[in-house]
């Protein structure tokens, strides 16, 4: 089932400033770089980020006391909207840079929001834990089989009943979507990168194999809704049997 609103007016051309097959950088490093002007560059260079970040936030729960895991939050951009509609949700937020951890920390310490430093394919994300999930601008290096690993440890992560909300970047068309996974493979090949090291190598899936990748990991209902050009919001859901 797909349901599509929220189309945004602007024609959406997100600044990417690495891609496959120039020299690849680890991927904390690459944002630790960028530091001081990330967030700005977030919100402006990505058109339709005003917009699907707020829209991202409404998707996630009002109840008071809400766990929710965001995987690659950065700066928390999405907090600044989420704290807005749920001051009193328990937010659990992974990314690999501490940087960027730390400035988070400072901008919602009223909050007490929990850090975790770390890479999310390695760490354990528990069981029957989370009310929701949330990702924005973070799933788009990675490739459908590393995908469908993640994305199986989130929907057991989850509560039954819990979602999953995707905001991310994804490719149009089948055609572009093999260019970019082709030639991440060969910048993997050429820098010789080994498993289990993140580098921040732009191949998304377009929007059929993304929720392809979300229903193979176990999730019984996904949902595209809302797109701005290249960046769409999936929402997943854990049904309450399974």
């Amino acid at each position: 089932m797909i349901s599509k609103r929220g189309e945004g007016k602007k024609a959406s051309a997100s600044v990417r400033q690495t891609s496959a097959e120039s020299s690849p950088e680890e991927m904390a490093a690459f944002f630790e770089r960028r530091l001081d002007g990330y967030e700005e560059h977030q919100l402006l260079a990505i058109q339709g980020a005003q917009e699907f970040y707020p829209f991202t936030a409404k998707l996630l729960p009002a109840a008071a006391g809400a766990e929710v895991l965001d995987l690659g939050c950065g700066t928390g951009l999405e907090l600044r909207y989420y704290y807005a509609v749920n001051a009193a949700a328990r937010l659990t937020c992974i990314d690999l840079s501490q940087k960027m951890l730390d400035v988070l920390q400072k901008k919602y310490a009223a909050f007490s929001p929990r850090t975790v430093c770390g890479n999310y394919f390695a760490m354990d994300l528990g069981r029957d834990r989370y009310d929701a999930a949330v990702s924005v601008e973070s799933m788009h290096h990675f490739t459908y089989e590393e995908k469908v690993f993640l994305y199986r440890k989130i929907f057991f992560a989850l509560r039954k009943g819990g979602r999953f909300v995707l905001t991310d970047y994804l490719e149009k068309d089948p055609a572009a979507e093999r260019v970019g996974q082709e030639a991440k493979e060969r910048t993997i090949r050429q820098y010789g990168i080994a498993d289990g090291r993140l580098y921040h190598i732009d191949a998304p899936l377009t929007a059929e194999h993304e929720m392809q990748a979300l229903t193979e990991a176990g999730f019984e209902r996904v949902e595209e809704v809302g797109r701005w050009q290249n960046t769409s919001i999936l929402v997943a859901y854990r049904g309450c049997e399974g």
